[in-house]
């Protein structure tokens, strides 16, 4: 269901308000703000909604009054181990070498506020770091851009950093994954939009920038890596690569707000069918907590209406969440030894890529009868590890 925008909303990107919004959240707290476990609240409250643009495709975050906190979660395993792939990756695809078959040499990262880092991994194999606008022959974001609340000075700052005939890579988490996850809780603030390839090929080609190389990989459902360069820059070329791709997210609908609509009956999925299940857990005397203190647990929760008495407590690896709480629904955050002393016959796992991690920190959870649940956006129950 799509519903029409009572006040114009301006594309970050072109600029047009022409479009549709394709998913309404009402008013949620935002989702980087855990305030302190004994803070009364109430906490403050803010629209959260996703509109498409019809001039070029790009979902925006339809506004933003929220000022973003201070990060303080994690990094993933997963999300460590993809980027070694990446760079691997990029590295086989001949994108770490120039024109003239020499060794790249200098990198300048963009990266996300929620952390991660390809520098180490980059140093590894003999790029070195620059500031931003000395011009180095890669530069890399990682989830980094949909955090500019200006979608085109964000990527004319990037494009700027490349030296003339340098690489840029951007890495996002696809629409076309969200959409057919049903990963609705995907939209937050502080996120101001979420690209599908053929979008965001269409944003680099507007910049005088080709696309390349598409890289596709597992984490979040579906996240893609693109790399690009000046038009008329010689280099390495993958063209199908990234023909593929846009053609298979363009044949699944990213650029129609009837099926990007979609992402609001999914709500009912994972939020609606989580409450049912820890309220049925309840009623069986079960004890559950729930892991990952994650941004995208906080929309869940909210929209679930989710307290302490259907989720006592959450645990997570955070210090700096640990000793606070969830917005809105007051669900409080402790640490990761609460699991093995609480021992509970359920975890929910807020955070589905960590499951594998978090099974082998963790084996206590099942050692005991305990089982993991993850909400994908389904919820299920995992059956005991082998």
């Amino acid at each position: 269901m799509t519903r029409e925008v009572s006040e114009p909303v301006t594309c970050r990107w072109c600029g047009s308000t022409e479009g549709t919004l394709v998913l309404d959240l009402g008013d949620q707290p935002a989702a980087d703000h855990f305030p302190a476990a004994d803070d009364p609240g109430p906490d403050p409250v803010h629209p959260l909604r996703m509109w498409q643009c019809a001039q070029c495709g790009l979902a925006n975050l339809a506004e933003d009054p929220t000022t973003p906190e201070e990060p303080r979660g994690a990094e993933p395993q997963a999300m460590v181990d993809q980027a070694r792939d990446a760079v691997a990756r990029v590295q086989a695809a001949g994108l770490l070498a120039g024109p003239d078959g020499a060794p790249r040499r200098t990198v300048t990262e963009f990266g996300s506020p929620h952390g991660g880092s390809w520098l180490d991994l980059l140093d590894a194999v003999g790029l070195a770091p620059l500031p931003e606008g000395e011009g180095a022959d890669l530069v890399i974001d990682c989830f980094g851009l949909m955090h500019d609340a200006d979608q085109a000075a964000g990527l004319e700052r990037r494009a700027a950093a490349v030296a003339p005939e340098g690489t840029l890579l951007l890495q996002f988490h696809t629409l076309a994954a969200i959409v057919a996850d049903g990963g609705w809780n995907a939209l937050r603030h502080g996120h101001f939009a979420y690209y599908s390839t053929p979008v965001l090929v269409r944003m680099l080609a507007a910049i005088g920038f080709e696309t390349t190389h598409a890289f596709r990989f597992d984490l979040y459902g579906g996240t893609v890596l693109l790399a690009a360069r000046r038009t008329g820059v010689a280099g390495p070329t993958d063209l199908p690569s990234v023909e593929t791709l846009v053609e298979a997210e363009l044949a699944a609908g990213v650029l129609d707000p009837r099926v990007v609509g979609g992402l609001e009956a999914a709500t009912a999925a994972s939020a609606d069918a989580l409450a049912e299940h820890l309220a049925a857990q309840r009623g069986s005397g079960r004890a559950v907590l729930g892991y990952a203190a994650a941004s995208r647990a906080v929309p869940l929760l909210n929209r679930a209406r989710i307290g302490p008495d259907l989720l006592p407590a959450v645990a997570d690896g955070s210090p700096g969440k640990q000793g606070r709480r969830f917005p809105g629904v007051g669900v409080p955050i402790v640490g990761v030894d609460e699991v093995a002393r609480r021992r509970p016959d359920e975890v929910v796992l807020f955070v589905t890529d960590l499951l594998e991690e978090m099974r082998g920190r963790l084996p206590e959870v099942e050692a005991a009868g305990g089982r993991w649940v993850v909400v994908d956006p389904v919820v299920r129950v995992t059956e005991p590890h082998p």
